[in-house]
């Protein structure tokens, strides 16, 4: 039986095993994606790599700005909006959380809100920028709040709004989010049908937020059949993840969602993450664990973590 600790663990390294694995095969539309046998973190000979220099197992900025998230949330104990916007600065300038300091592949709205902050902007107003900047960069990181958080659904979802805003400010997003933690939080708690059962709670929290309930309803329409292109944008990779996630077991989900081409690291770093939480680290195939770099970021982050719900 599955601990609580297997299925954190699972949770953290579920993300960073997912974004690893997308990584080579980022940009390349569905068609050019290799059988579903073939996709490993060291793609079949003959296939155009992305990011080419990068060596195989290495996280991009969606495991950097996550493990970013969890040093923030268990040094301040709270989700501190200027903490998590300096050390996204720190990330971006000098590498921090990124393996052996090298940043790549960052987004353009998210390198324009990073420079923002660092010249002295506020990090919410930074955050606020390009207000339909709908892309899923937040979301991309966000599992460590679940991971890390003991309070209500209410707070959990009120945080979700605040740590995407610091990034990214737009309703669609802060919504995302928020859905997304409480399906995670719901797969955390072994519940029966954790999607159906976040949705409702999300809309009964959103009863005072007719605008976001609104949103909810007709625009990430979490009631219809998943569907997903594995694309940049906020709300198709929600739809993607929960697509994949009909698949039994890890690897198979995350294959899935490397297959749908795109933004191959983000859909298998967003689905890897609630896959890891319902599977476990058990369920995470030695030979991808193995080849995952800088396991000396991510160790003793992983082991406070932990430590905090014994």
């Amino acid at each position: 039986m599955l601990t609580k600790a297997d299925r954190i663990t699972g949770g953290l390294i579920g993300l960073l095993v997912g974004d690893a694995l997308g990584v080579p095969y980022e940009f390349h539309a569905a068609k050019e994606i290799p059988p579903l046998a073939q996709i490993e973190m060291e793609p079949p000979i003959g296939f155009a790599r992305s990011h080419r220099t990068t060596p195989i197992g290495t996280w991009s900025d969606d495991g950097a700005q996550a493990l970013c998230l969890l040093a923030s949330l268990l040094d301040c104990n709270c989700l501190d909006p200027d903490d998590l916007g300096r050390r996204l600065v720190d990330w971006y300038d000098r590498g921090y959380m990124a393996v052996d300091g090298k940043v790549f592949d960052v987004g353009i709205h998210t390198a324009r809100v990073v420079h923002e902050i660092s010249r002295g902007m506020p990090v919410l107003a930074a955050g606020a920028l390009g207000n339909q900047a709908r892309g899923n960069g937040s979301l991309m990181r966000v599992l460590p709040l679940v991971l890390w958080h003991r309070g209500s659904d209410e707070s959990l979802v009120a945080d979700a709004h605040l740590q995407s805003r610091v990034t990214h400010g737009d309703s669609y997003c802060q919504i995302c989010c928020a859905l997304y933690c409480l399906w995670a939080r719901r797969m955390l708690e072994q519940s029966s049908d954790p999607w159906q059962q976040a949705t409702v709670k999300l809309r009964q929290i959103y009863t005072i937020e007719p605008s976001f309930l609104d949103i909810l309803d007709w625009a990430i329409r979490p009631d219809d059949e998943p569907d997903g292109r594995g694309g940049g944008y906020v709300i198709d990779c929600l739809r993607s993840a929960r697509m994949v996630m009909s698949q039994s077991s890890y690897e198979l989900v995350v294959k899935r969602a490397v297959a749908l081409g795109d933004d191959t690291d983000t859909t298998a770093c967003v689905a890897g993450g609630v896959a890891g939480l319902r599977d476990g680290i058990g369920a995470i195939t030695t030979r991808w664990r193995e080849l995952l770099r800088g396991m000396e970021i991510v160790n003793p982050l992983l082991d406070l973590l932990v430590q905090q719900h014994f």
